[in-house]
């Protein structure tokens, strides 16, 4: 039988619930956010497995990344939902991560200390853009075209990423690239994670990623190609990665483009995550706007900050939280559930130890694949409009690197306008970027 007092002692931390996030007034109760909360974990908790994998390649502490993956994640889903209180979950972002270790790291020669200074100082950036208000100016400066080219070309890195990871690609000297040994379990393993997630996703499964991801292991393990390391112990150490950022090697000229690539993509991605899960949850003004902009932009770019401090890659707003804003989330409560999960899964370390690269290999396919669906909104009717789209979206992945294909876009995007006689196409921001990114690719190397 129930203590008398419980039932009240309940009702109390209802009411200061409801009255801090304003539950009953955006139509939601307790119960809902909470499992909101748990849905839109799910449906993101991949990163958890993808993150250190992919950040290991860097060089980098996979322990080490485990933990401040979780942690950058908790931090900025508390930020957002105690400060912003909106239902939206924040994690290290897909793209970028790769972005981190196979361009930055790998394909430029930098340490993954400098490429976190240069994470740090994107996030300073965005944070200073979004205090004094220039992001606005920004984001309506940059055309659609461009937008959409850069949200697919990351969508087919990320996609080149995920085949060569698997063998599935190759290189070769005739041709570039080439088809691997399918014949091998690690090809077989990424196709049929691929297959499984992608069929679950049009089912509307929850959590249809790491279901395919945990899928794939335990297959694995059980088939003889996998080792199981374990499924909980306590949190590995964070200390190889904590504060090991190199902000002064970051401030070099020659990272610039890098610096601009990591803030250009964060922003842009994080404006649009905002608006269009604000508007799936009805919670736009009357005008269109979004009600405290201002401080979910800051959250997103203190995420960045701390997750840089503490050793991983640009931390953003996750298009995923649209399965929480679904199971009928709409306060900051949904976010704050989403942060005691991420935290909750600092225990599970060995479990993510065991996931093979092939295993997320599937996963970063699917994501590619919703990413490049951009692609489809572009003007194909329009030369001027789509030539820059698909120079941008064909230059990522073919150059390894975002930073180059935003550049290529925006040349493209200028030359072709301006011999088009297409002059009202442009603006000062366009022009001024265009010309930047022309001389830094013929100049400077």
């Amino acid at each position: 039988m129930s203590h008398p007092d419980s039932s009240k002692t309940e009702n109390h931390n209802n009411s200061l619930l409801d009255r801090y996030f304003r539950l009953s007034e955006h139509g939601t109760n307790v119960r809902t956010e909470v499992i909101a909360g748990i849905t839109t974990f799910l449906t993101m908790a991949y990163i958890i497995f993808v993150n250190p994998s992919i950040l290991a390649e860097a060089g980098m502490d996979s322990g080490a990344v485990f933990v401040a993956t979780c942690l950058a994640a908790a931090i900025g889903c508390l930020i957002m939902g105690l400060w912003a209180n909106y239902p939206i979950a924040l994690a290290p972002g897909m793209g970028l991560n790769a972005f981190f270790t196979y361009t930055v790291v790998l394909g430029m020669g930098h340490t993954w200390q400098v490429a976190l200074g240069a994470v740090f100082l994107s996030g300073l950036t965005f944070f200073l853009l979004s205090i004094f208000r220039i992001r606005e100016w920004i984001i309506n400066s940059i055309p659609l075209p461009l937008r959409l080219g850069i949200a697919a070309g990351i969508g087919l890195f990320l996609a080149m990423v995920a085949l060569k990871n698997a063998g599935i690609i190759v290189d070769s000297p005739a041709t570039l690239v080439t088809v691997g040994d399918l014949s091998q379990p690690g090809p077989l393993y990424a196709l049929a994670g691929f297959f499984v997630i992608t069929a679950l996703a049009y089912r509307r499964v929850t959590g249809a990623v790491m279901i395919g991801i945990l899928g794939i292991t335990v297959l694995a393990i059980i088939l003889g190609h996998n080792e199981f390391a374990g499924l909980m112990s306590m949190p590995p150490s964070v200390m190889p990665t904590l504060m090991q950022m190199d902000i002064a090697g970051a401030l070099d000229v020659g990272m610039v483009s890098i610096i601009f690539a990591f803030l250009f993509v964060d922003l842009f991605d994080t404006s649009g995550t905002l608006v269009g899960v604000a508007h799936r949850g009805g919670l736009l003004e009357k005008d269109g706007k979004l009600p405290r902009l201002g401080r979910a932009l800051m959250a997103d770019s203190s995420a960045t900050m701390a997750g840089a401090a503490l050793g991983t890659s640009t931390t953003t707003s996750y298009v995923e939280s649209t399965s929480g804003i679904a199971a009928g989330g709409r306060t900051g409560l949904t976010a704050v559930v989403v942060a005691l999960l991420f935290l909750a899964s600092l225990f599970f370390a060995p479990l993510a130890g065991s996931i093979p690269a092939y295993a997320t290999a599937g996963a970063l396919l699917y994501v590619a694949s919703l990413m490049a669906g951009s692609l489809a909104s572009a003007d194909w009717d329009d030369a001027t409009e789509a030539a820059p789209v698909l120079i941008a979206a064909l230059a990522m992945p073919l150059t390894f690197s975002i930073a180059e294909g935003i550049a290529l876009g925006f040349v493209s995007y200028l030359a072709i306008k301006v011999l088009a006689g297409r002059f009202s196409d442009l603006n000062p921001a366009v022009v001024v970027l265009g010309l930047l990114f022309a001389v830094k690719l013929i100049f400077i190397d």
